[in-house]
């Protein structure tokens, strides 16, 4: 957050330096496109084989192998969920929130991929459907869906609270969750949890301090995001304890709501669909 009232008088070239032209960081005109025709009509004749409830203030796992579908979905009121992404046969290998925001922007939509931690850096999943990609950014500079935040937890929390324990932010519901699926010490299911992908989240920054800020989801019941599975993956959601994020996050005294994982079998994968091996980068070189 920058200073109301800065220590240093500009420079007299300070307009010009400002002026400077921005340049994007990563162009992505050199990734393969998603065949979204292909990963769209995959989904004629397919099968939804389960689902998972998760409860309002808590979390669950869920598994999708490679080639298929799941959905995330609102079902009773506005909530947002946080979503870690593993690879099912190497937790090691997680969502890599900052250089999927470095690669699409601050917030994700229909055909942006979710991109893997080093040394693999490949797509885990892409975002094959999205019903509130109406929302676009708003007056605020809002926007849903974002890899702006962390997740709430703990360790914040009481930063911020002078002390006070909670224990039901999407940090700890994740840990729980993880540790109950795969048998894991919290301690070893922690270290594996990560910065998520905030699903139907509306966030931005402030323009005057450029403060991460949230706002009420324009999620409503019969709302997901769907993601097609490029790996076999292995999922956490949190039915964020802030509800909509209208007001607070990591309370008790918000409205929450469950969310509903749906996982679909496609009859084939998507015609000349591969799954995508791990990165080429040639690490015997150096790092």
């Amino acid at each position: 957050m920058k200073p109301d009232y800065p220590e240093h008088a500009a420079p007299a070239d300070a307009a010009a330096r400002k002026a400077v032209q921005p340049v994007i960081c990563y162009p992505v005109e050199g990734l393969p496109a998603p065949d979204m025709a292909a990963i769209r009509a995959a989904r004629d004749g397919w099968e939804k084989v389960r689902e998972v409830l998760i409860p309002p203030r808590e979390a669950g796992c869920f598994e999708v192998p490679a080639g298929w579908f799941f959905r995330i979905r609102s079902v009773e009121g506005p909530q947002v969920g946080d979503l870690n992404l593993w690879n099912a046969a190497d937790l090691t290998e997680r969502f890599y929130s900052g250089k999927t925001r470095a690669l699409h922007g601050t917030h994700l939509s229909t055909g942006d991929r979710m991109w893997s931690s080093f040394p693999a850096l490949r797509s885990m999943a892409v975002i094959s459907d999205d019903t509130l990609d109406w929302y676009g950014f708003d007056t605020y500079g809002g926007a849903v869906h974002d890899v702006i935040g962390t997740r709430c937890d703990p360790y914040t929390h009481c930063l911020l609270s002078g002390g006070d324990q909670y224990h039901h932010c999407c940090h700890s519901n994740l840990t729980r969750a993880l540790a109950k699926t795969r048998g894991l010490a919290l301690q070893e299911a922690e270290a594996l949890v990560h910065d998520v992908l905030n699903v139907f989240m509306c966030t931005g920054f402030t323009r005057d301090t450029g403060q991460y800020f949230m706002k009420a989801s324009p999620v409503q019941p019969g709302d997901y995001l769907e993601f097609f599975a490029e790996i076999d993956l292995l999922g956490g959601l949190s039915a964020c304890p802030g509800g909509d994020c209208s007001t607070v996050h990591s309370s008790d005294k918000a409205a929450c709501h469950p969310l509903l994982v749906e996982v679909f079998r496609p009859k084939a994968p998507p015609a000349g669909w591969v799954s995508p091996g791990q990165n080429r980068y040639d690490r015997s070189h150096g790092l």
